[in-house]
């Protein structure tokens, strides 16, 4: 009998669940993480929002210092996600996004947004400073 891995799920192609309530856990010191799970929350996404920074309750297998570096979902089947996958879970889970969130929990699409994505991470840092400093507006 094969045992099963507990590593997330990073970026591979989904069962493409229409709609399901998630877990989402995020960098709540982060501003743009802020602002952005905030915006979701407006728009009536079916999810769990869960700061880390502040509950330190990271999902379970990963580090506190892992899940911050990387965004994760739960989706309502238990299966943990990391980045592009998880943002397809999230947005599969919100209203208006939904759409995207099949299309892009899908081959190609997942493994193009998965590569945009860890682009995107080593600038998030010099993004998050630029902000903090600027962008006062999007700390809600």
């Amino acid at each position: 009998m094969a045992q099963e891995s507990s590593k997330p799920d990073e970026s591979k192609p989904d069962d493409a669940v229409r709609t399901a309530s998630v877990e989402v856990f995020y960098d709540g010191g982060c501003p743009l993480c802020r602002a952005e799970m905030s915006y979701y929350q407006d728009q009536g996404a079916d999810a769990q929002f869960t700061d880390i920074t502040r509950s330190g309750a990271s999902p379970e297998g990963v580090s506190c210092e892992a899940a911050l570096k990387r965004f994760h979902v739960r989706d309502q089947a238990g299966r943990l996600r990391s980045g592009a996958a998880a943002f397809a879970a999230l947005w599969r889970a919100t209203p208006g996004w939904r759409w995207l969130g099949v299309l892009g929990g899908c081959p190609p699409f997942v493994w193009i947004g998965e590569g945009l994505y860890r682009l995107f991470l080593p600038v998030r840092p010099h993004v998050q400073k630029l902000v903090r400093r600027f962008g006062s507006g999007l700390s809600s």
